[in-house]
């Protein structure tokens, strides 16, 4: 297993923390530790804003969170959507052409008999073509806000992502097509199974920079957890940077430090250290 990364505590004039959720805040069960919420008192108290950054939906966010969001910023759909007490910081609309194209391919491959679906996000809601228990129960997790529609050429416009779900494994087929499909756009395997299609330079990176402008946050006054490639773009814009232990490689050689896993609650336990006081009783 590999070791935390000793790093000096607690952080000078921390004022912004980022973490990622899935592999990284929630644990493999897809819960949010209990410690989390005294934390975040004591970070309002103090001035320190914490902003969960994410693939899932802002509805799916805001509704986790709903007892907290005043003042907080989030970072919905790997940084396409960024929205703070209720007003768009940043967003990026993908052009329809493309998306009428995606929609093809992902045909393509579900009649080639590849075990795949397409999510259509748009600010507010998720449109999917396929209507099955199987993708529609796995996609309810990330897409509270979604309706099953006959042709999702119907439904190009205001598109923010392009999420195609895979029920083996994503780098073998998925990720490749969608990388020869949308070749002028930014495709990012953003778990084993999920592949992120966004305009170029459109990333949970530049959706950090929109939030740490909007506050007037330095990166020096920062800190960031996160786990896998669609992190890897916020890594350098944090003093306090933090792979998890059970990060891809690649966010842990573009990382500062590293925390213990996320079944570990490591956020949890780093935050803590930051702040210089007591992780609170699970």
């Amino acid at each position: 297993m590999l070791k935390p990364t000793p790093f000096p505590v607690p952080a000078d004039d921390l004022q912004l923390v980022i973490s990622d959720m899935d592999g990284t805040l929630l644990n493999d069960q897809g819960d949010i530790p209990t410690q989390l919420w005294p934390l975040l008192e004591i970070m309002k108290d103090r001035g320190v804003v914490f902003v969960p950054a994410s693939g899932r939906q802002y509805t799916t966010l805001s509704t986790m969170f709903h007892s907290r969001l005043d003042g907080m910023p989030i970072i919905a759909e790997n940084g396409t959507y960024v929205v703070r007490d209720g007003v768009d910081v940043s967003s990026s609309i993908i052009d329809p052409n493309l998306c009428h194209e995606v929609v093809k391919e992902v045909r393509k491959l579900a009649n080639d008999g590849q075990n795949v679906g397409l999510v259509v996000a748009t600010k507010s809601v998720a449109y999917l073509e396929r209507g099955d228990d199987p993708f529609v129960s796995h996609i309810a997790t990330y897409y509270h806000s979604h309706t099953v529609v006959d042709d999702l050429t119907e439904h190009t416009a205001d598109v923010i992502k392009l999420s195609i779900y895979d029920f083996g494994e994503a780098s073998d087929v998925t990720y490749p097509s969608m990388q020869r499909i949308a070749r002028a756009h930014q495709v990012i395997l953003a778990t084993p199974n999920w592949v992120d299609i966004m305009n170029p330079g459109v990333n949970k990176g530049s959706a950090v920079e929109a939030v740490q402008a909007d506050l007037g946050v330095t990166p020096a006054q920062t800190a960031i957890f996160g786990d896998f490639l669609n992190d890897l773009e916020m890594m350098s814009l944090a003093k306090w940077s933090f792979a998890m232990a059970n990060a891809h490689p690649d966010v842990i050689k573009a990382s500062n430090y590293v925390a213990p896993s996320n079944n570990e609650n490591g956020v949890i336990t780093v935050l803590a250290q930051l702040l210089g006081v007591n992780a609170p009783e699970g």
